[in-house]
């Protein structure tokens, strides 16, 4: 989203594309700083577009975002041939390196790189929890909401430029509203957005377990425009991890809240992540995990490895859980999420779902129900043959076939 706003502010003195292009005459890398691949992505890809440059196939590099916030110094040391590097509450300075006006018009406009269809809204930047394995409070500081009527102008300039499907982001989507409202207020502005002309879907992710807003459950289930899907990561179950992470929930407020969750939303997907390898981790403290989510069987789920992040508290201990052990239980624990995808899957079979169509791939439509997020989770495949659909609309599909993570189907003679 950042990279749509900066790519908005040069409009109107730029050709600007998001892709990767070692002939462009300007790069901006617009880089993260938290997860060890995608340091090093970014880091892969600054170096190639310097070498560009001193091949005389770029004129100028610019680095921004979390990674450039984080090491700045570092990387000015390290790769001397990028032009400027810039944080992530920077625009302004980018802009002007680029001798572009800031423009204020233009606040809550951006150009959209996804499928024009669906779009990513982040409602709320930096993050008031403590959690001692993640770097991203260091590097995007504290929690602060975007006012409800910025959000839902935004909405509205989406919407207008032919977005159906809003996915609400943040570090902490149910801390919104705290510091400005002093209350929470997710519920208030995933309702007003519903409201907004042309928008279908709105998708929920990263939702934080402690404290959860439990009318929040209320507008999930009773509005017909807020996908019946949430995304709450979990991180562990195990008391002792937890509470080394520094979560503010335990085993027992994290299946109770589950638990609530089954009760009320009988027809949501939930997804959630977790960490393993975490440091002291042992067998048993493992399997406990195991059998949670064997037990509350998730209906889509991420597994990542710990990896060390310097300057949090987790940084002090001692990461002694080897990388093969970290990646064969990681394993372990996605082989028994593919199960429990396939079981999950199979009770689609023979239902008729809402599918909108994110693209064509030979032999294929592609698309998704309400019950998962693009990118990350399941796909409904639709055999081309015969059909002739259009890209971003919504069809009504009979369900054929199931596999692990994908479904396929027919267009239903309802359409």
């Amino acid at each position: 989203m950042d990279s749509e706003v900066l790519m908005r502010q040069l409009g109107d003195n730029y050709i600007v594309s998001h892709n990767l292009n070692t002939e462009a005459d300007i790069q901006v890398v617009n880089t993260c700083g938290f997860i060890g691949d995608a340091k090093e992505e970014s880091v892969d890809t600054i170096l190639q577009l310097t070498k560009a440059k001193s091949n005389g196939l770029t004129k100028k590099v610019f680095v921004t975002g979390c990674l450039s916030q984080r090491y700045k110094n570092d990387l000015k040391k390290e790769i001397p041939d990028v032009d400027g590097f810039f944080g992530v509450n920077d625009l302004p300075e980018i802009l002007k390196s680029l001798e572009v006006d800031y423009k204020e018009e233009l606040i809550g406009e951006r150009k959209i790189t996804t499928p024009s269809h669906f779009a990513y809204l982040k409602i709320s930047e930096g993050c008031d929890r403590d959690c001692s394995y993640c770097a991203i409070p260091l590097i995007r500081g504290k929690h602060k909401s975007k006012p409800i009527e910025e959000l839902v102008k935004e909405a509205q300039f989406l919407a207008s430029n032919g977005v159906k499907e809003l996915i609400l982001i943040a570090q902490d989507l149910t801390y919104y509203g705290i510091d400005i409202y002093r209350k929470r207020k997710i519920t208030e502005l995933v309702n007003k957005l519903s409201e907004v002309k042309g928008i279908e879907w709105i998708r929920l992710h990263y939702a934080y377990p402690a404290a959860f807003p439990l009318d929040l459950i209320d507008e999930i289930n009773d509005n017909p425009k807020v996908c019946n899907y949430l995304d709450i990561p979990l991180q562990h179950i195990n008391n002792r991890i937890l509470k080394s992470m520094k979560r503010a929930h335990d085993k027992d407020t994290t299946i109770n809240l589950v638990e609530k969750f089954r009760q009320k939303l009988t027809n949501a997907s939930l997804r959630t992540t977790f960490i393993v390898g975490y440091p002291g981790e042992t067998d048993e403290e493992f399997e406990e995990l195991y059998q949670f989510v064997e037990k509350y069987k998730f209906d889509r789920m991420g597994v990542f490895q710990y990896s060390e992040e310097e300057d949090t508290s987790a940084f002090d201990l001692k990461d002694d859980v080897d990388p093969q052990t970290k990646q064969d239980i990681a394993d372990k624990l996605m082989m028994l999420q593919q199960q429990l995808s396939l079981e999950r899957n199979k009770e689609k079979v023979g239902l008729t779902l809402k599918v909108i169509i994110d693209r064509k791939e030979d032999p294929y439509y592609i698309g998704r129900t309400e019950f998962d997020s693009p990118e990350v989770d399941n796909e409904v495949l639709i055999n081309i043959e015969n059909e002739d659909l259009k890209l971003g609309e919504f069809y009504n599909v009979e369900i054929t076939k199931a596999d692990f993570f994908d479904l396929y189907g027919k267009i239903s003679p309802e359409n």
